[in-house]
């Protein structure tokens, strides 16, 4: 082998399948693999395989139904490219400070620390947070809550607005209850561990009290209970005070305080991000025709999409803060929207918690990544698969709640019904398009101990999934993996899927390379690749390789280097008197034949079998193309499977009339390809010309050019189509009429 692939290390755990030592997956796994020889295999043994029927074949259309989706994601993944691109890692230089949801501006104006635990909350800081405040959908519910029972919980995720929503609360609780003796101020709460004490008493009355749990404080929140809710929230009214706790997502006996309590409040509600921006742009009130204007820039700019997709406070502060200071707003909008820099600052912010909780987050965020679009149950239960493989030992079944969680840990996807309909499963959809990119690169270069978890991960979806679409998502996951870095890809998993005897596995490795393949830095390393593991070898794992190669082309690559694709398929082929590799070689050829390459195919098959001699190659050729010519279009992305559907080759007849005809003589005068031509020609003629007056004419000019031809052509066409029209079991009309017109030419 040369340097593309370099050595073999013999005790890899991961290079196990590419020695074939992997045991075949049992019939109930979903998707086992098709029992696959480890030594040459004769002509006889590559026509049935070729010819598969019952269960071998449902196998291989699943795999054929997978490796569709997944070339369809690999075309998208391919447009996408000329749009947002993903740059490196974006370290942000602005001054928004993550504190407890955002206290924009940082700290400034807060005195120093009291004696008492307290921090004064001055009039600067609490005027700052009013004057720009925007209230979300939820804010009146939840100042009601407040007056009512003194104590509240905003158990929201960091970037909500969630601290300037305490503030407010508590400044406008204040100003609502006004009780009889001076008032107390507002204050934060800086002994954490004594405010959340059994014992702990009010220090003023008519105060308010803000206590802001962060996510080091992770021990201090599960101590938290309905009993400690009901006992502090009736110190507090005793003082003529309230407070108001701000946390990350409910855990734990908080979580069960959630459901059980009127206390804790888990989402703000929906918040007018555009009107957050013209509020700290134009002010409260702006005049009609500036905010029409002011609107009309954030579209042009791509501001609006920004908000869209993420619809995070911060987002909408730093726009507004460009327009106010003057600076570009579209680069700004640029820098929010680069796809590299929101995967940074998510994983910053999850990276920091400790515990379970982030691995989950962290899980779901991949299991997202890789299958967007689909369900929540499909993303939940991968999610879960490699949640059990990270951790160790394995959490509590019924501590794991992706969806109690999603709003908060995930804003960066949505998840609705297809076409709103109500009775649909919800799928999870990202917001940017390009943050499964994003999201999947950042994990495989940032996350080290994730990367054996994740591939093994990919390879038991590849090989066990029962859904195509899981399969296929899995594998153009495996091949954005490898855009950072191919040749470590290829060491670490690539060639090992490669070279394994599970047909869905190979096919795997073979989408995973065409989605290297479509980063223009990568292509040339892997059509070398694909060369190189076609040359001949010898053991059963270059064997397994080379039909890996072969089927790599038969999609994206192949439709955009047709030419190139069958130079892998003619080498492919060529392995003297091994026929292992007909099969993959005649679906890609017909795969080909489907994507509009019908003209280099024939000329391809031509050209190897320009010899008309009795080499094995000629033989091998001309099986490839009477394949093609029974195989259904399925090339026009119809819905519904392709069965019943006339061929490419015999619609298409009239514009292929010479190279089509040279074929079809060289297969009907040869044995041992003639029976089968003569087996594929009577398909034609029953199937297809008997039902469809266009299929008739065309197979007419066909046959009656082939007749023109010197030599035994005519005779043979005449003898055959006349048998066939009096076969007594199945007497063929369209065959008594084709002989007709064989018999008609002078």
């Amino acid at each position: 082998m040369s340097d593309i692939t370099g050595s073999e290390t013999a005790d890899d755990p991961w290079t196990e399948d590419a020695t074939g030592e992997d045991p075949p997956p049992p019939d109930s796994a979903g998707g086992p693999a098709v029992p696959d020889g480890d030594g040459p295999v004769n002509e006889t043994e590559a026509l049935r395989l070729l010819t598969l029927g019952g269960q071998e074949a449902q196998e291989r259309a699943e795999a054929d139904h997978a490796a569709s989706i997944a070339d369809r994601i690999a075309e998208r993944l391919r447009e996408q490219a000329p749009g947002l691109s993903i740059h490196n890692l974006t370290l942000f230089n602005d001054t928004v400070s993550f504190r407890g949801g955002l206290a924009f501006g940082g700290a400034a104006g807060r005195a120093g620390r009291a004696g008492s635990g307290l921090v004064p909350i001055t009039e600067d800081v609490r005027n700052a947070q009013v004057e720009h405040f925007v209230a979300p959908s939820r804010y009146p519910e939840i100042l009601d809550a407040l007056g009512e029972h003194r104590l509240v919980v905003l158990a929201v995720g960091p970037g909500s607005g969630r601290y300037a929503t305490a503030v407010n609360l508590l400044a406008e609780a204040l100003a609502l209850h006004v009780a009889d003796g001076p008032p107390g101020g507002c204050h934060e709460v800086t002994d954490l561990g004594a405010a959340t004490a059994h014992d702990w008493v009010p220090p003023h009355e008519n105060a308010g009290y803000l206590l802001t749990l962060e996510e080091a404080a992770q021990d201090i929140v599960r101590d938290i209970d309905l009993s400690w809710l009901r006992a502090t929230a009736a110190k507090v009214a005793k003082t003529h005070s309230f407070m108001v706790v701000v946390t990350g997502a409910p855990r734990g006996a908080l979580a069960r305080a959630a459901e059980e309590s009127p206390y804790v409040c888990v989402e703000l509600g929906d918040l007018d991000l555009v009107e957050v921006v013209r509020h700290r742009v134009l002010g409260p009130a702006p005049e009609p025709v500036r905010a029409a204007r002011l609107e009309r820039e954030l579209s042009a700019c791509r501001a609006l999409d920004a908000l869209r997709e993420q619809p995070r406070l911060e987002v909408a502060v730093r726009i507004a803060r460009a327009l106010r200071t003057g600076r570009d707003l579209a680069a700004e909008v640029a820098r929010l929207r680069d796809p590299s820099g929101q995967v940074h600052q998510w994983f910053l912010r999850n990276e920091g918690r400790e515990g379970q909780g982030d691995a989950a987050a962290i899980c779901f965020a991949l299991a997202a990544a890789v299958h967007d679009g689909m369900t929540y149950l499909t993303v939940a239960d991968a999610a879960l698969k490699l949640h059990t493989a990270v951790v160790d030992p394995a959490p509590d079944p019924a501590a794991i709640r992706f969806a109690a969680r999603l709003a908060q840990e995930q804003p960066w996807l949505t998840m609705a019904s297809p076409d709103g309909s109500p009775n649909a499963a919800p799928r999870l959809r990202f917001r940017n398009p390009l943050l499964p990119q994003a999201v999947l690169s950042y994990a495989w270069t940032h996350l080290d101990g994730f990367r054996a978890p994740l591939v093994d991960w990919l390879r038991v979806s590849l090989w066990r999934a029962p859904d195509p679409a899981v399969r296929a998502q899995a594998a153009v996951a495996a091949g954005i993996l490898a855009w950072s870095d191919p040749h470590h890809a290829l060491h670490r998993f690539l060639k090992a899927w490669a070279g394994s005897k599970s047909v869905p596995i190979r096919q795997g490795a073979a989408t995973a390379l065409a989605v290297v393949a479509q980063r223009a830095e990568h292509t040339a390393w892997v059509w070398a690749l694909l060369e190189q593991w076609v040359g001949t070898g010898g053991s059963a794992l270059d064997r397994r390789l080379a039909k890996t190669a072969a089927t790599a082309v038969r999609g994206l690559l192949g439709r955009q280097d047709p030419r190139r694709a069958l130079a892998v398929l003619r080498a492919a082929l060529d392995w003297g008197d091994d026929w292992g590799h007909l099969a993959p070689v005649a679906w890609s050829s017909a795969h080909l034949i489907d994507q509009g390459a019908e003209r280099e195919v024939l000329a391809a098959l031509l050209a190897w079998s320009a010899p008309q001699d009795l080499s094995p190659m000629v033989a091998k050729t001309l099986s490839v193309f009477l394949f093609t010519v029974l195989q259904p279009y399925g090339g026009d992305g119809a819905a519904g499977p392709p069965a019943g559907r006339p061929p490419r080759l015999l619609t298409a007849a009239p514009g292929l009339g010479p190279e089509l005809e040279e074929l079809w003589a060289r297969a009907l005068a040869r044995k041992p390809v003639q029976d089968r031509a003569l087996e594929a020609l009577r398909v034609w003629i029953d199937q297809y010309a008997s039902r469809d007056r266009a299929a008739f004419e065309s197979l007419r000019v066909l046959l009656t050019k082939i007749a023109r031809r010197p030599g035994k052509h005519r005779q043979r066409l005449d003898y055959w189509l006349a048998r066939w029209a009096a076969d007594p079991a199945r007497p063929s009309p369209t065959a008594a009429r084709l002989l007709h017109a064989v018999r008609e030419l002078p």
